[in-house]
């Protein structure tokens, strides 16, 4: 009995991660995925774009805070 070979890009990894933030897959789609992609791949990439979200939150409030008021 061997075990599957999991062998798949980053890019792929990548574009898993993004669906599953926006919440909009098929299950079967993800079972697929669930079975070719590396885990620890996937949580380094989610635990970076989460990051990258927070931290793009925090630019953006700050830039809207700084806007001088013209009201």
């Amino acid at each position: 009995m061997t075990t599957p070979v999991r062998q798949t890009s980053w890019l792929r990894t990548i574009q898993v991660v993004l669906w599953s933030f926006v919440g909009l897959r098929k299950n079967s789609e993800s079972q697929q995925d669930i079975e070719k992609l590396n885990p620890f791949h996937i949580i380094g990439v989610a635990i970076g774009m989460a990051l990258l979200f927070v931290l793009g939150l925090i630019a953006l409030v700050n830039w809207v805070v700084a806007q001088p008021t013209g009201l």
